[in-house]
């Protein structure tokens, strides 16, 4: 098969990554869908970058994505690599042989300015994701609009700000896609449900 290719250890099956992005997961829309019930529904996204293929972790998983063993947010593949999503594994082919330094998670290389509120939008879009409760996916508008007590329309005026700033191409799962640069990048960090949340489930 000519170009990067990404085949499933359970049944063999091999997939061509062509697409600019591959998305995996248990769910219904993923293009690459696994069976295991470690793997959330959307769990990764394989990106392409000409030949290379570098694989991202979209945080909403409690079983995470792994290289070789090794937890990862954001990793560049290389030929022959393991990637395991939640306890299903797939092996990488199709790569340029070229040294590649493996331990060089891709970040940018500094995070854009911020304002404030800005801050504020991104905490409160991260906070799902990243509190000790149930949820699977980030904050939405409306959500985000409640918890800042502003209106849906400014916090869409924000999120559109943002997308541009850390460079989130438009298409599915735009939220998702911005909210793990933020935590990739370290600015939003974890942090406890108030305890108004904890009264009221």
């Amino acid at each position: 098969m000519d170009g990067p290719y990404i085949r499933v250890e359970e049944n063999g099956d091999v997939q061509p990554l062509a697409a600019e992005i591959t998305t995996v997961g248990r769910g219904q829309g993923a293009d690459i869908r696994l069976s295991d019930p470690s793997v959330s529904q959307l769990h990764a996204e394989l990106v392409r970058r000409g030949p290379y293929i570098y694989v991202v972790d979209l945080g909403l998983s409690r079983n995470g994505t792994r290289v070789n063993g090794r937890p990862i947010a954001r990793r560049v593949l290389e030929e022959g690599d393991v990637v395991s999503f939640g306890a299903a594994r797939c092996k990488i082919g199709g790569l340029p042989r070229e040294e590649i330094n493996p331990e060089v998670e891709l970040r940018r290389g500094a995070a854009p300015e911020l304002t404030r509120r800005e801050l504020d939008v991104l905490t409160s879009l991260c906070r799902p994701a990243l509190s000790d409760e149930a949820f699977v996916s980030p904050a939405t508008a409306r959500g985000i609009a409640e918890d800042l007590v502003v209106t849906e329309a400014a916090v869409k005026q924000h999120l559109l700000r943002l997308y541009q700033k850390f460079r989130v191409p438009e298409g599915p799962n735009r939220r998702t896609r911005l909210a793990n640069e933020v935590v990739a990048l370290g600015l939003v960090r974890p942090m406890p449900v108030p305890d108004r949340e904890r009264k009221a489930s």
